[in-house]
């Protein structure tokens, strides 16, 4: 797509230009006399590079463009021009970095850019996705619906998030106590129990003295595990930007105990969902197993859609590469089958994506019934193994008194 600056004359003879972006020449001139405008000249113009946006700010939540989407669907649908909609929607933002990008989007549009690419230019606020969607309702006379859609899309998106979250947030939080409280007890605690051992004139019991040995080390070296820990976590995100390195990583998150199952749910009910989201709004089946790509976010996942892709490019179906892939379950894989076959494959990707959205509800529940009680168990050993190697040498000399 290109832009194009032309010169034209109204009905009341007077000299106006300005800029159109479209995909030739003849899109602007039938654009142009769908205006009642007499055509003096039209001249492309030569980009260089694709302007980005270059507002900078505190990032948009995805919140707050669900609702953007809604509201400006609402005003599309009830006829109000686009530009007014823009200038009505930043009135009522509140966030001052989308406040200032829907008024360069709002400026784009009244220089005659399309809305898709405004909002192409502001890739930390709108994505693909969003783009991509945008577009097609634009060209299908159907912005209003398209935009309704990908506001429910993004809903259902976020709703997923936050169960996630939810389940992985609790046992984060209290793994993390469990931790401080047992560094708490071997750097503050135990030390104060070896000194008074040390008066003793025995020899301390092997629970104790590997305790104490624990202890001074962690005391002596508590800095350095800190930053050893720190550090690791730092090279594995080096690590995971590799090609090998996501791979790898991604790979072995699907496979972890109790969580891989879960993120599994996720990843294929976000495929699913996404997939079905973007055939029903008329994207371009090879255009739209890119976009999934990129919005997966597993690297494994991703590579799996890469097949898919080469798979349609060749004439074949969308099933046999998710078979191969061994991250689909055999019910999904056949699902998709019915649905290509039948042609209702959106449909059918949809009902896999509610079917796993409950799968994740039920998941989650049982992900923290069972969490809670094994984090229990392990503390009780730990704290239970500490007390009884502090006082087993008390224990000791009660019996020999």
């Amino acid at each position: 797509m290109g832009t194009f600056k032309y010169v034209a004359k109204n009905q009341e003879s007077k000299s106006i230009s300005g800029k159109i972006s479209a995909d030739d020449k003849n899109a602007v001139i039938s654009e142009l006399r769908k205006r009642n405008l007499i055509i003096i000249s039209i001249n492309e113009v030569k980009e260089t590079a694709k302007k980005k946006s270059t507002i900078k700010g505190k990032k948009v939540k995805p919140e707050e463009i669900v609702i953007f989407s809604r509201q400006l669907a609402t005003m599309v649908d009830a006829g109000i021009p686009i530009v007014q909609g823009l200038d009505a929607l930043q009135d009522q933002v509140t966030h001052p970095m989308f406040k200032k990008v829907l008024g360069t989007v709002a400026e784009d549009i009244a220089h005659g850019s399309a809305l898709s690419v405004a909002f192409s230019k502001h890739p930390s606020v709108f994505d693909t996705l969003f783009v991509n969607m945008v577009r097609v309702g634009e060209t299908g006379g159907v912005l209003s619906k398209v935009l309704d859609r990908v506001s429910f899309y993004m809903e259902k998106t976020l709703r997923l998030k936050r169960k996630v979250k939810s389940a992985l947030i609790y046992p984060a939080v209290v793994v993390s106590m469990s931790i401080i409280i047992t560094v708490i007890l071997l750097v503050k605690v135990v030390p104060t129990f070896a000194g008074i051992y040390e008066s003793f004139d025995s020899e301390l019991p092997a629970m104790t003295q590997g305790l104490i040995t624990v202890s001074n080390i962690l005391k002596e070296y508590l800095l350095f595990v800190i930053g050893g820990i720190i550090g690791l976590v730092f090279l594995l995100k080096q690590w995971h930007k590799t090609e090998r390195g996501a791979i790898i990583l991604d790979g072995a998150t699907l496979k972890l105990p109790i969580f891989g199952d879960l993120l599994r749910k996720v990843a294929i009910s976000r495929f699913s969902r996404t997939l079905a989201t973007l055939i029903q709004s008329g994207v371009p089946i090879l255009e739209s197993l890119d976009i999934v790509g990129k919005t997966i976010g597993n690297r494994v996942l991703e590579l799996v859609v890469d097949d898919v892709k080469n798979n349609v490019r060749g004439g074949e179906s969308i099933a046999p590469p998710l078979t191969k892939s061994g991250v689909f379950p055999p019910m999904v894989t056949r699902m998709i089958a019915i649905g290509e076959k039948s042609g209702q494959l959106e449909k059918m990707l949809l009902k896999i994506s509610e079917f796993y959205d409950d799968q994740v509800d039920a998941a989650v529940e049982g992900l923290t019934s069972i969490i809670e009680p094994l984090i229990i168990g392990v503390l009780g050993i730990v704290i239970g193994y500490i007390v009884i190697a502090l006082f087993m040498p008390i224990m000791n000399i009660t019996q020999i008194i």
